[in-house]
């Protein structure tokens, strides 16, 4: 009775044992997996119960059938196990071993009810009997042989297949739970019954770890440690003992041998040898064990002096991985530029480009979401991120598709961020090494200091290479605009040639409707209706040829062929002869017009031309001015200066018109410039902002620098409301003078003209 009370207490605690081992899965289940955690809480009650379920038969007494019961609990709780590792490993098919234990029940539900009226004894050979009782738990039996095998198999292919260290590592910690359970159930089918199954809280307790724990400690590295342990102790025990022996029989046969001193003298020569014996044997596991080995100090040593001259993105990129993984033995690294770019709708993104390295295959760029999981952990950490990670950590089970077959495609496993004055400007690539081992947290350590290694030279890359892209972007530039500048000079001499072609051809037929309509309208046949007719055609002829006479100049300041017949001009007389054809029109307007121009040097000029270039200013005030407006002609004498080494004439055209855009001032000079819409072209020479051909300043320009002088227009701005005006400034240089020659100067001219009189 006393024995199975204790039991029955034995089993009771085994069964408590399992609490926290639900506890610890339901705490880690956002850390690990979320359907694998609850099936092994699933696992662990199951476990439970039946512990508790057997504590109550060992008090009842009950009969042996509760063994056979055990062997249906065993069978359940291996397919339990298997769904675990399917779900753990992501297998789309995990239902299959589902539908496969319910295939199982069905056919131990048919035995167990003898649905198909099998006999009590199914198959003797006179000394081996197979009962109908026991078809049940044979049955089970070969159900689990064949979940064990594909247990063992489908691990096996999953470590095989892994390309990550880290996750064939924590597959490796599947393999205990395995082991415990092949032995528990082994030892149960050969009809012997552990009470408790005790192996079973083993099984449970590893599985809950290995799914509940994302970073595992690497048990290659835990059993080189241990060897190296071992084999230390082995060395230094064989060292003692042996020195100890080799000074007995050297020194024991001496009067004066003392053991106590032998003893000391041998420990000193093992502590002695202990750092390099030490050294020795742990170099000897680790290449035994083909552990990582090298200098950590001596690679950032080197690996900064590579680099830190280097201004060309391709060089730094080949050194700068090229080291590592020659260093740290890495089959593939990538170096990356990362440019931060904000977007349209205000959204910050980091834009990933290959450092173009020749001897690696290049990468489409991909852009990640300031916000998204990647880059905001990229930013937030600073630290190196496993791919590992990506594919298995919740936190970043948010990720993007797209950003998420970007780094597959890379095939790396550890990614290093750079930063460079708290801005994220880079980032190292490095795939799997070629031992097959994990990264360490040593070696993150290492590349991060690599990483920081990086950042100024890479930074002083960066800027050598957006310059660069910026001069051959300049560069195309230039071509270009000598491109475009070449065809507009093709049309522009295509545009004089027109004018050219155009003033010779149109000039001839002009001067016969000309001369034919003026001997029309001095018939005195002709009735006066007749004469009005012939009046209008004549006007228009002569405003035609008026527009030919100017297409003809700029033909000849094209053809740079325009030379000024130069003779003494009084620029005062003449502008006053240029003024009084305009009057009618500033009478109509309702406008004031002032000359007040006092006596002047006469300049050498064209007298013809330079009549053209003051109608044109005047026409051209006439028209920007609005009604009841002012347009003032002054003008004097500029003494000599350094462009004028013997002085010059100024005149100064004002008005209160529209003014000119100060962007403006050199375009509206150029040919066929409009300074409003083409639709208002008019033959009116007066109408408010009426256009015109467009030639009159380009021409009176060509005239005055063909005079050797200058033209220019100052004003505060275009504005149709308030008019702040213009000044068009002209200047005439004046002639050297022979020795005593002074010049000649013509008289004042003063003229106001109001809409009323005229003075």
């Amino acid at each position: 009775m006393n024995s199975s009370l204790a039991q029955v207490i034995i089993l009771l605690l085994l069964g408590g044992f399992y609490l926290p081992v639900i506890f610890f899965a339901v705490q880690r289940r956002e850390e690990g997996q979320g359907g694998a955690t609850w099936l092994v809480v699933l696992y662990a009650l199951l476990a439970m119960v039946i512990n508790i379920a057997e504590a109550v038969w060992q008090a009842g007494e009950g009969t042996l059938l509760f063994q056979e019961l055990q062997t249906y609990i065993a069978f359940t709780l291996g397919v339990i196990m298997m769904v675990t590792l399917q779900v753990f490993l992501k297998r789309e098919f995990w239902w299959a071993w589902i539908g496969y234990f319910g295939a199982w029940a069905l056919g131990l539900a048919l035995i167990l009810t003898n649905a198909l009226n099998l006999q009590d004894t199914l198959w003797t050979n006179g000394e081996l009997i197979l009962y109908r009782s026991r078809l049940g738990p044979a049955w089970v039996i070969l159900g689990w042989i064949i979940l064990s095998i594909a247990l063992i198999l489908n691990l096996s292919n999953a470590q095989r297949q892994s390309r990550q260290p880290l996750l064939r590592g924590r597959l490796a910690y599947w393999w205990a739970p395995i082991f415990f359970t092949l032995i528990s159930d082994i030892l149960l089918f050969s009809g012997i019954l552990i009470t408790g199954q005790p192996l079973r809280l083993l099984v449970a307790v590893g599985i809950a770890y290995v799914v509940g724990t994302h970073y595992v400690p690497d048990l290659r590295n835990i059993t080189r440690r241990i060897l190296i342990y071992l084999a230390s102790i082995i060395a230094l025990v064989g060292f003692y003992a042996g020195g100890f022996l080799v000074i007995q029989a050297l020194f024991g046969k001496n009067e004066n041998y003392n053991p106590l001193i032998a003893g000391t003298v041998a420990a000193l020569f093992i502590a002695m040898l202990f750092t390099p014996l030490n050294a020795l044997v742990s170099r000897a596991i680790t290449k035994w064990m083909k552990g990582d080995q090298y200098d950590a100090s001596m690679t950032i040593h080197q690996y900064s002096e590579s680099i830190s001259n280097i201004l060309d993105m391709d060089r730094l990129s080949s050194i700068a991985i090229g080291i590592m993984l020659e260093a740290m033995q890495i089959d593939r690294g990538f170096l990356f530029l990362v440019d931060a770019e904000r977007q349209a709708d205000g959204r910050r993104t980091y834009k990933i480009r290959n450092a173009q390295n020749p001897e690696e295959r290049q990468h489409v760029a991909v852009e990640l979401e300031e916000d998204g999981v990647i880059a905001s952990n990229f930013i937030r950490e600073q630290k190196p991120l496993l791919q590992y990670d990506l594919d298995l950590h919740p936190a970043f089970r948010a990720a993007s598709p797209a950003e998420r077959n970007w780094f597959n495609e890379l095939r790396c496993e550890v990614y290093i961020p750079i930063f460079a004055k708290k801005q994220w400007i880079g980032m190292l690539a490095f795939g799997s090494k070629l031992s097959g081992n994990r990264y360490t947290r040593e070696d993150l350590s290492v590349l991060s200091a690599h990483a920081n290694q990086t950042a100024v030279a890479l930074e002083n890359a960066r800027l050598v290479d957006n310059l660069m892209r910026l001069n051959q972007e300049l560069r195309q530039a230039r071509r270009t605009l000598e491109k475009n500048n070449q065809e507009l000079q093709r049309i522009d001499q295509a545009k004089s040639d027109f004018i050219s072609i155009a003033s010779h051809e149109l000039r001839t037929p002009l001067t016969v409707i000309k001369g034919y309509t003026e001997m029309l309208m001095e018939d005195p046949k002709l009735e006066n209706g007749q004469k009005t007719m012939m009046k209008g055609i004549h006007d228009g002829t002569m405003r035609l040829h008026e527009v030919m006479d100017s297409m003809f100049d700029i033909a000849q300041l094209d053809a740079r062929s325009l030379i000024p017949h130069l003779q003494p001009v009084d620029l005062a007389r003449l502008i006053e002869k240029v003024c009084s054809d305009h009057i009618k029109a500033i009478r109509e307007r309702e406008q004031n017009l002032t000359i007040k121009i006092p006596s002047l040097p006469l300049v050498k000029a064209d007298s013809h031309l330079v009549e053209k270039m003051i109608n044109h200013l005047m026409r051209n005030a006439v028209k920007f001015t609005p009604n009841r407006g002012r347009i003032t002609l002054t003008g004097r004498q500029i003494p000599a200066i350094v462009n004028l080494p013997n002085g010059g004439v100024e005149i100064i055209v004002s008005d209160t018109g529209v003014g000119v855009d100060p962007n403006l001032r050199e375009v509206i000079f150029t040919k066929f410039y409009q300074p409003g819409e083409l639709g208002k072209h008019s033959t009116s020479k007066s109408r408010f902002k009426g256009g015109g051909a467009g030639l009159g300043l380009a021409l009176s320009k060509g005239i005055v620098e063909a005079h050797g002088g200058r033209i220019w227009v100052e004003s505060p701005g275009y504005d149709e409301v308030n008019f702040p005006g213009s000044q068009f400034h002209v200047i005439f240089p004046l002639t050297k003078l022979e020795d005593g020659e002074v010049h000649k100067t013509g008289e004042p001219a003063i003229l106001e003209v109001t809409p009323a009189i005229a003075k």
